[in-house]
């Protein structure tokens, strides 16, 4: 009987917990606690506000993957500013469509990474090897680039506008969401702390500063209105930038060298004087896309990992949203709207294809506000400032650490969304701690595996003569999400009995209700259709 008066007062045992005490945590369906879900706006300064603060921080993997591309296209920083603004514009066209037509969830539709490597191999590809001039290799290399988009986006677009989506869907239960949705997260690691301590003295400031006003200030200052929490990036994004401004001023970086000024430096962009005061970009701005089968095939292995990866943060943006559950025919339906997205960017040219940025699904979770609205006004500021090409590329020019310090606190947010759905699975069960351990596991491994092999070789472990066949094998195993989530759902179907305990170890119990649209009265109220379209175009 150990432990009864050790406290050192002289009193006697404590007294038993009481029965209520001992109870877990209640399970939500609905996270709480968020300040406007939806279908609620905040006041229009506020979602103004708050809307602008969704597009700096959409600006970081747009600028990013213009940043590293153009150069080995053989572009300037022209070409650069022109990539900018062409994604930005795009991203504004599908997120209004999205958040409209697709899942009607606040999920900003923006530049994903996923495609990047099938971008270098089209780069790579021998019949634009011998162009001299570099501004025509650019233009021809784009305009392949654009017709493998093109192609590619019908996979997404057949898949979700078919429902084939939909009946994938609704083999996911909470289990096999958890390693989907927080891969999702935890997945792009490699673009948090790496990328900020390019230039530690001002990736840190900004990371702690961030971390104070979103966390300390409102925990120690109880006010009226959150204003430190909700204006985080703001704030800290503003002192940070004025303080590497004067690092730059003061000649802090004179004598670094090149990689040091191009990272730390806030005048070493280069788009700021190439972008034009007013630039509207059109389809087909580069000429008329060109067509070849093994990259059309390849650019589709990146559009699948792109739709799995979209499937996770659809979720966790569903979670920080404080909506219910995605029903399977609604996520489909975004799956579609987000393959008409791809199609937008190989028309017009961005260089890149789309998905659900995960960064903004982090922000979701720092403002506590899940506003439809603020996410359409952060459209609109893509639009707009993709136009006003001068006024977009002074907030462009961001130091890429100071942006790497923000996705820390993002992703690390939509990977915890992924381990919330572990409320409504049963831990104690071997089968469950299976399937979550290993998915992780492997989830983690084989990327890494992967991305050591691609850099130690120059190439990855699938190496034969066909580009496009090495790509549809090294890409998809180099996307963490991808990994985990495929894995999970194929363990949590085959490793499945028919029996009540199982269904509820898999939290399937809870799902139930949310796996057509007419079963939860709050889907209608969530995800129903604008303009009466769901006469038209019903969900099941």
């Amino acid at each position: 009987m150990a432990g009864g008066g050790g406290g050192g007062g002289g009193g006697g045992m404590a007294p038993p917990p009481k029965q209520e005490e001992l109870q877990p945590h209640p399970v939500r369906d609905q996270l709480p606690s968020i300040s406007y879900c939806i279908t609620s706006p905040p006041p229009w300064p506020e979602a103004i506000l708050l809307g602008f603060q969704h597009y700096l921080v959409m600006l970081g993997t747009t600028v990013l993957i213009p940043a590293s591309l153009v150069p080995q296209m053989g572009g300037g920083n022209e070409e650069k500013a022109k990539m900018i603004q062409t994604i930005l514009f795009v991203a504004g066209i599908n997120t209004l469509f999205q958040t409209l037509f697709g899942t009607r969830l606040p999920a900003v539709i923006g530049a994903s990474y996923s495609y990047v490597p099938t971008t270098i191999s089209i780069i790579l590809a021998g019949r634009y090897s011998d162009i001299v001039n570099p501004q025509e290799k650019f233009e021809r290399i784009m305009r392949g680039t654009q017709g493998a988009l093109i192609v590619a986006s019908t996979l997404q677009i057949v898949v979700g506008f078919s429902g084939l989506w939909r009946n994938v869907a609704r083999f996911l239960s909470p289990l096999s969401s958890v390693p989907l949705v927080a891969l999702s997260g935890f997945g792009l690691y490699e673009f948090g702390f790496p990328v900020l301590a390019k230039c530690i003295e001002i990736g840190l400031p900004q990371l702690i500063l961030l971390v104070i006003f979103s966390q300390y200030i409102p925990h120690m200052m109880r006010g009226e209105r959150p204003v430190f929490d909700r204006f985080a990036v703001i704030f800290s994004v503003a002192i940070v930038w004025v303080y590497a401004h004067l690092l730059t001023v003061g000649g802090a970086y004179k004598n670094t060298g090149p990689r040091t000024q191009i990272s730390c430096r806030t005048d070493r962009a280069g788009i700021i004087g190439a972008a034009p005061w007013i630039r509207v970009p059109y389809p087909f701005q580069w000429g008329a896309p060109t067509f070849d089968a093994g990259e059309a095939f390849a650019m589709m292995a990146a559009s699948f990992v792109a739709l799995v990866e979209s499937t996770g943060a659809f979720i966790a943006v569903s979670r920080y949203a404080s909506a219910t559950p995605l029903p399977p025919s609604i996520l489909s339906r975004g799956i579609g709207w987000q393959g008409v997205g791809i199609l937008f960017c190989g028309i017009f040219g961005t260089g890149n294809g789309s998905s659900v940025s995960v960064e903004n699904a982090g922000l979701l979770a720092l403002t506590r506000v899940g506003s439809r609205r603020v996410v359409q006004i952060s459209a609109g500021f893509m639009i707009f400032f993709s136009i006003l090409g001068k006024f977009g590329a002074v907030f462009a020019s961001i130091p890429a650490p100071i942006i790497a310090a923000l996705y820390c606190l993002f992703f690390a947010y939509v990977g915890s969304a992924g381990l919330s759905f572990l409320q409504f699975c049963n831990l104690n069960s071997f089968r469950t701690k299976f399937i979550i351990g290993f998915s992780f596991f492997m989830g983690f491994s084989i990327p890494q595996y992967f991305n050591e092999y691609t850099v130690v070789h120059g190439y990855g472990p699938a190496h034969t003569g066909a580009r496009w066949f090495n790509d549809m094998i090294n890409v998809p195993f180099s996307s963490e999400a991808f990994v985990a989530g495929v894995l999970a759902l194929l363990l949590d179907i085959t490793l499945y009995r028919k029996d009540s305990a199982t269904k509820k170890d898999r939290g399937m119990h809870w799902w139930e209700r949310f796996r057509s649209f007419k079963t939860d009265t709050r889907s209608e109220e969530f995800y129903s259709l604008p303009f009466n379209l769901n006469k038209f175009f019903p969900s099941v």
